[in-house]
């Protein structure tokens, strides 16, 4: 049974992350901390704007059972860095378009808004250099970029991102303020 605060407190912020486009249909991922050893992360199949119980399911890192087959592609990801991280207690994959174009042509984000400046600083554009073997390097250099990085927001040029915080308010915030400031770097762009 999943507390039914987490559970409300990830249904509201998947739901505002999808309408704002950061998560798509079935794509996406959104885990939270729930023991040293646990993390409640959701389903393949989740659809981000009707989260509910039987969406999330959560996964106990000392033991692989049949779970992980169902739970989400970024799932060892999440638990690298929940590994790694002591302080994340909750972690999201998103690709939010704005960011996400805006890291294909660029090698950092330097936000020039008054909230993206303040909240933010620049941000690295992370290189993966090939997607063929991304998914067996993802969960490794993700960590590793966070350890070596102040920020808790990675931008991963041709992906998306990735964020993790202890509080899942600031976490989605860092997202939206990111997503608009790189918006407004390209609409000024193009003016």
């Amino acid at each position: 049974m999943i507390n039914k605060h987490l559970l409300n407190e990830i249904q509201k912020v998947a739901f505002s992350m999808f309408h704002k486009n950061f998560f798509g249909v079935y794509h996406g991922s959104i885990s939270a901390r729930t023991s040293t050893s646990s993390f409640l992360i959701n389903k393949k199949e989740a659809m981000f704007d009707k989260i509910n119980e039987e969406s999330l399911i959560n996964l106990d890192v000392l033991s692989r059972d049949y779970r992980w087959n169902i739970s989400s592609m970024d799932t060892a990801i999440h638990e690298q860095i929940y590994q790694e991280l002591p302080q994340a207690k909750y972690v999201c994959y998103a690709m939010p378009p704005y960011a996400t174009a805006y890291a294909m042509s660029h090698t950092k984000l330097s936000p020039r808004d008054y909230f993206g400046n303040r909240n933010l600083g620049e941000l690295i554009v992370y290189d993966p250099k090939n997607f063929h073997d991304w998914y067996d390097r993802a969960p490794y250099e993700i960590t590793n970029f966070f350890k070596d990085n102040p920020s808790h927001i990675m931008l991963i040029k041709g992906y998306g991102l990735f964020a993790y915080d202890r509080d899942i308010i600031e976490m989605a915030k860092k997202v939206a303020i990111l997503e608009n400031s790189a918006r407004l770097l390209i609409l000024n762009n193009s003016a």
